[in-house]
């Protein structure tokens, strides 16, 4: 988290680029799998240790105790971005249960992360209203005009101070295929917690002391 236009720092947490020192091995990154259908994005997402974020990939990795990363904010999040209100930083959380209730049921800990200064990396333009909502939570993604580096369209990013910062796991129980809806609950409460202590305690070295967190 946050998503933003393109939410490319959770390839620091990719083994092949080596960016987080000491992290975990042959760790992917998940994201929608819209991408995987895009010639040329499909090639360069894979390469750098993406897979689709559908829910039997999400439980395939939970059972073999595997490590992933992936920004539950989602597309929802892209749509909530505001330039007319640039220091409130809002992220789409509130209703992002269904990681929580498959962690619980195999068991897995949940790490949460914040990157800073994401915003900023791209120009954009995102087309508003309900029937653009509407098609994005269909088709998985935002349909987007964005440009980066060098004016191109859809390219890299503008060179930014990406600060990652990491917490605490959460460690949860193993409910198996009885997950209580009180378990949800609660370790989902306990990740708001832990998002929103994560940008208080680093908001000030990474250049966010002005700016307020939204949890929607």
């Amino acid at each position: 988290e946050p998503h933003d236009v393109l939410p490319f720092p959770i390839f620091s947490f990719n083994s092949n680029l080596g960016r987080v020192p000491g992290f975990v091995r042959d760790t992917e990154c998940l994201m929608t799998s819209a991408v995987f259908c895009i010639p040329f994005l499909r090639q360069i997402y894979t390469w750098t240790g993406g897979a689709p974020v559908d829910r039997k990939t999400f439980r395939r990795k939970l059972d073999r105790k595997e490590s992933f990363v992936f920004c539950p904010g989602g597309v929802q999040e892209v749509t909530l971005i505001n330039s007319n209100n640039p220091e409130e930083l809002v992220l789409y959380l509130q209703k992002r249960k269904g990681f929580i209730k498959q962690a619980l049921a195999t068991g897995a800990p949940i790490v949460p992360a914040f990157a800073f200064n994401t915003d900023g990396s791209y120009l954009y333009w995102i087309p508003r209203g309900s029937l653009i909502n509407k098609i994005a939570r269909t088709i998985g993604f935002l349909p987007i005009f964005f440009a980066g580096r060098f004016g191109l369209p859809f390219g890299i990013p503008f060179p930014q101070d990406i600060h990652v910062v990491i917490g605490r796991p959460i460690y949860v129980p193993r409910e198996g295929d009885n997950v209580q809806s009180e378990s949800v609950e609660k370790y989902h409460a306990l990740f708001l917690e832990a998002m929103e202590g994560l940008f208080e305690r680093h908001k000030e070295e990474a250049g966010y002391g002005h700016r307020k967190l939204k949890i929607l």
